[in-house]
């Protein structure tokens, strides 16, 4: 019969808490022992661990000028919300859309209801007066708005992510507003049959 397996209660467990629990004696300057602080720590209990590669010894990625790979620069870095940039940043209001038919009003039929969940569309309103829509720059991603024009800079990180292709933007000069309108891409769940 083999003996049962330690676990947490192995010798080098015990040894190592030990370790950690009972400081280690230094000698102090006259020759005597002096308690000091232990230099050990959580991380010292159990097996010891593979040391870390260390910057000489990380693989190099194919260019050797290269000093990072396109996998390692998160996304939409390129988007950065720079301090120096003075222009202000305008009031928007981000409301979701959902396509309900007579069916989904009066008899129920669908299992939509009025939460986000059941939106198929997100819908950002953009406050511009005094802006022409010649002098609007507008760039969308999947999780980024980027909105620049001359007087103001609207960086907006969205609350999901949306499908770049379809999409509309309109401009309502006379109320200064600019209309948004972008479908957001979604697991299809029991609720979101879009």
């Amino acid at each position: 019969m083999e003996p049962p397996e330690l676990g947490l209660c192995s010798a080098s467990s015990l040894l190592a808490l030990s370790q950690l629990l009972s400081p280690p004696e230094e000698e102090d300057e006259d020759g005597g022992r002096a308690i000091g602080v232990s230099s050990a720590g959580p991380g010292n209990i159990g097996p010891p661990k593979a040391a870390a590669p260390t910057a000489a010894t990380q693989v190099k990625y194919g260019n050797s000028k290269e000093i990072w790979n396109a996998e390692d620069v998160p996304e939409d870095s390129e988007y950065n919300d720079d301090a120096l940039d003075s222009r202000e940043q305008p009031e928007y209001e981000i409301l979701f859309k959902q396509h309900v038919s007579a069916e989904d009003m009066f008899l129920g039929m669908s299992r939509k209801d009025a939460s986000t969940a059941c939106c198929e569309d997100m819908l950002i309103k953009i406050k511009l007066p005094d802006t022409k829509a010649s002098d609007i720059t507008l760039d969308i991603r999947e999780k980024v708005l980027d909105l620049r024009s001359p007087e103001k800079k609207l960086l907006l990180h969205l609350p999901h992510p949306v499908d770049t292709k379809s999409g509309k933007a309109s401009f309502f000069s006379e109320k200064g507003t600019l209309e948004v309108t972008l479908r957001m891409k979604r697991e299809l769940d029991f609720i979101n049959f879009a």
